[in-house]
């Protein structure tokens, strides 16, 4: 690993550190999310609209930037213009900023980092329904359950069927539907049905058959 590439992996975990709420978590944190950090890092993450990339130019601070994807997928850099990096990695936008760069400025070094994940903010939540007292859209976190998601609902209300809760997982082909015993988690502490989950997860609570 060359000087360079070592400098720009240490910049993306200092960026990742610091960034706030919506930023990239920590692979420390495990599970999914660390997943997703680790892709970061190996360049296959496809950057969507509304995500904010940092380009820094090696020795050229005035053409580094960091910008935000605009809803045609495009970036806008310094002395180059219009760049496409919707769809793109950040290994292929590095690439094509530096082909379009090596018109002005010889053999350009450039590194292109992700700070920000906005274009799939809400396929990375979890959602509570049904018989609780506060229906939420929550930001899921690594290590949460379903027993953390209906306590941060407030609870199941008055009405609720707790042991036919349901935890739905939608898959490429299908949706898979858990049975969930939550009055027994609630009540009992059998923490069996108890599952982790996942970003896209549903629970849903059905209120009792009078």
């Amino acid at each position: 690993m060359n000087l360079f590439r070592v400098l720009s992996v240490l910049l993306a975990v200092t960026v990742v550190l610091v960034s706030g709420c919506k930023s990239v978590p920590d692979a420390a944190e495990g599970g999914e999310e660390s997943n997703r950090f680790a892709s970061l890092l190996e360049g296959d993450y496809r950057i969507g609209v509304d995500d904010r990339i940092q380009i820094t130019v090696w020795r050229n601070p005035e053409l580094s930037t960091t910008v935000p994807v605009r809803p045609d997928g495009k970036i806008s850099v310094p002395l180059i213009g219009d760049v496409q990096a919707g769809g793109n990695t950040p290994t292929q936008v590095a690439a094509i900023i530096k082909e379009k760069l090596s018109a002005y400025i010889r053999e350009p070094n450039v590194a292109v980092i992700l700070t920000e994940l906005r274009s799939h903010e809400f396929l990375s939540r979890v959602r509570v329904t049904g018989a609780v007292r506060t229906p939420r859209s929550m930001p899921y976190r690594p290590g949460m359950t379903v027993l953390d998601a209906v306590l941060e609902a407030g609870g199941v209300n008055d009405f609720a069927s707790p042991n036919r809760t349901k935890l739905y997982r939608k898959g490429k082909t299908k949706t898979d539907i858990f049975d969930v015993d939550l009055a027994d988690i609630l009540t009992k502490g059998k923490l069996e049905s108890n599952f982790d989950l996942k970003p896209g997860d549903v629970v849903t609570v059905p209120e009792r058959i009078f």
